[in-house]
Formats: C-alpha cells, sequence, structure tokens
C-alpha cells in the first residue's frame, strides 16, 4: 500500500506546485497618442459630427506576438473593452452637446461601453476582419458586429480602423430635435474609429 500513496504525495506536491507558480501575463496593449474615435449623422437641416474626446481601453491579449500574429492573418485570444464617457463627446456645438448628452441619458448612464466577445481576421490583399460583442449604450445593452481592417503603424503599433452604423432607436434612444422642432436628428449614427494600439502598462487615452 505504500507505493500507491507515494504515488499520491507525488502527485499532489506536484499540482501544489504548478498551482503556486505564477503564470506570466502578456503585456497589455493601449491606445497610443493620435487614436480617434468620432461619429456622424444626418438630420432634416444638415448634417453633423461629434467626437470621443476621452477614449479607455483595457487590450488583454494571450501572447506577447498578438500584433505580428494579427498582422499575419492569424487570431490571438484575448479581452478587450473600449469605454468613453458620454460627457466627453463633443459636438463643437453647446446646443447640440446639450441635446445629445440628455438622449444618450449621460447622468443614468456616464459610459458607452463595447466589449468583445469574439473576432475574425482574415489577411489577404489587406488585413480584415470583424470583432462580435456586445455595444452598452444608454443603459441598454445589445450584440453588435463591427467590421475592422488590421494594418501596420510605425514604432510596432497595430492600426485599427472601421465604420460602423448604430441605429439609435435599437437601443431606446428617442434622436434630439433641435431648433424648436424644425431640425430632426436621423436615427442611424455612422461610428468610425481609427485606433492606434501598442504595448504599455497605460489603458487610458485622454
Amino acid at each position: 500500500m505504500r507505493a500507491p500513496l507515494s504515488h499520491l504525495a507525488i502527485l499532489t506536491a506536484a499540482v501544489t506546485l504548478i498551482a503556486a507558480t505564477p503564470v506570466p501575463m502578456a503585456s497589455p496593449l493601449a491606445l497610443r497618442e493620435g487614436s480617434r474615435l468620432w461619429f456622424d449623422g444626418t438630420s432634416t437641416v444638415r448634417s453633423w459630427n461629434c467626437s470621443a474626446d476621452r477614449i479607455d481601453a483595457t487590450l488583454v491579449p494571450s501572447d506577447d506576438g498578438v500584433i505580428a500574429a494579427v498582422l499575419d492573418g492569424r487570431k490571438v485570444a484575448g479581452q478587450v473593452q473600449v469605454d468613453f464617457p458620454v460627457s466627453k463627446l463633443e459636438c463643437k456645438n453647446g446646443t447640440m452637446n446639450e441635446h445629445m448628452w440628455k438622449a444618450l441619458k449621460a447622468k443614468e448612464h456616464a459610459t458607452i461601453r463595447f466589449a468583445m466577445e469574439n473576432y475574425s481576421v482574415e489577411r489577404g490583399s489587406t488585413v480584415s476582419g470583424s470583432l462580435q460583442g456586445t455595444l452598452q449604450l444608454a443603459g441598454q445593452t445589445l450584440p453588435i458586429t463591427v467590421p475592422v481592417q488590421f494594418a501596420a503603424a510605425s514604432d510596432g503599433a497595430l492600426r485599427v480602423t472601421g465604420k460602423v452604423p448604430v441605429k439609435m432607436t435599437d437601443w431606446g434612444i428617442k434622436p434630439p430635435t433641435l431648433m424648436l422642432g424644425t431640425m430632426k436628428v436621423g436615427p442611424v449614427v455612422n461610428v468610425h474609429f481609427d485606433l492606434l494600439l501598442q504595448k504599455s502598462s497605460a489603458t487610458a487615452l485622454d
């Protein structure tokens, strides 16, 4: 009976040692200066556009070689979450800002959040793919698919660009009206982004 007990003791010790050994984590990616997110739309009077003056990002890959892998068309697991405060949306028009913040229920729901659940990547003449996840907007969370393009940027960064239409009414948002109701904003907003990702311990871009 000693042999089985000996084997069990060795196995227990090995499992304990593995559990106690720190698992190396890949370096997070941060948004580099120059990253942009903006959106535009239409109205009964004229087109309009606003920008996100602050973007907070959490991008944690499972492999330090994620940038090279994506540019080669290979998928690497990881976690991606992008937040931007509603109060930092800037339309360069005080009246438009107030109406936009009100429509997005900024007081009750201060943050717009995209959380990635999966993604695809394919290399052809360019490297393209899509991000699948959820968009939390004005207190509602719905699934969304975002088409993207990947490219190499300077200093080893990864450039991610794309555009996705968002229908505000799907998230229970009433499009703003201005000028005593004579200007009505269309329900579809086009969200554009041009993001530069690099290895860093920082995860926020002001």
